[in-house]
């Protein structure tokens, strides 16, 4: 099933563009071993959860750690926490705490 989008040119029209098929993108069969090959895996957010953004994070736990997992699956290293929080994502300290306690559980 193919998807067209509308995407703006540079002159100010409109074009569309269609996507291709999703690629299948094969597990690896062991572990890297030339290097190290970390992903930035962000946090999902909780849209349903009504909280004050600039005191507390709406985190989806479940839906981080599955993307988590997804990542681990293909031979990636996380830096947990250190990109959303360094680069001023607004991951409080308290939910950075929590999301290194759980990824490492």
């Amino acid at each position: 099933m193919s998807r067209t989008l509308t995407l703006p040119c540079l002159d100010g029209s409109l074009a569309p563009f269609t996507l291709r098929a999703p690629r299948a993108w094969p597990q690896p069969t062991a572990p890297f071993r030339k290097r190290v090959a970390y992903a930035a895996g962000h946090v999902v957010a909780d849209p349903r959860r009504d909280v004050d953004v600039f005191t507390e994070n709406a985190i989806d736990w479940d839906a981080t750690l599955a993307y988590r997992r997804h990542l681990w699956k293909y031979g990636f290293a996380v830096a947990e926490a250190m990109d959303t929080a360094q680069r001023g994502g607004g991951l409080q300290w308290k939910s950075a705490q929590e999301l290194i306690r759980r990824a490492q559980a």
